[in-house]
């Protein structure tokens, strides 16, 4: 299905082989992704638990989304409120609109299951771009704090590892 289309940019689910090129044009870059991720993606896509969303930009997928329909995993689990994960855009394609274009389509989606979306975003400056995008578009910290891995962090605890699993949860309304 596509959520969106214009000239240079198309928003569709995603399809079987988005995941080689979106692997490989990854790793390119100096991520370290694995073809299996998006199997597993796509496989929880049929399975009904999300939807997976692709950007092709000038007709090469450059980036993607998945909206789960139900959070299930910090402040926000068991809530009801589907949640935006792992949404990413090539480094190349990035300031041309792909990024917000991409969470337009899963708030879209959203807003079918719930009045509010949420997401946790990593705290690293690798970061950095989306935390001001979601600041942008109306999103705000839970109040909860910093978690690791799933589990809330307590003051003066010490986190080692600032890697993927140190986030900030933040929702959004989506009545608003």
């Amino acid at each position: 299905m596509i959520y969106f289309q214009d000239e240079t940019i198309v928003i569709r689910d995603m399809e079987e082989a988005d995941a080689q090129i979106l692997c490989d044009e990854y790793t390119a870059q100096g991520w370290h992704p694995e073809l299996a991720y998006y199997h597993m993606r796509m496989r929880e896509a049929a399975e009904g638990k999300c939807i997976a969303l692709t950007a092709v930009y000038q007709g090469q997928p450059v980036g993607d989304v998945y909206l789960y329909l139900n959070a299930n995993e910090g402040p926000f689990k068991d809530k009801g409120w589907p949640i935006i994960v792992d949404f990413g855009v090539l480094k190349k394609y990035q300031c041309k609109g792909i990024g917000n274009r991409l969470i337009d389509a899963a708030e879209q989606l959203a807003a079918q299951y719930a009045d509010t979306v949420c997401l946790g975003v990593g705290l690293s400056r690798e970061y950095g771009t989306a935390q001001r995008m979601y600041a942008k578009r109306g999103y705000i910290p839970d109040g909860s704090g910093v978690w690791y891995q799933d589990k809330q962090c307590v003051q003066y605890e010490t986190v080692c590892t600032v890697d993927d699993d140190l986030v900030l949860f933040l929702s959004k309304n989506l009545r608003n």
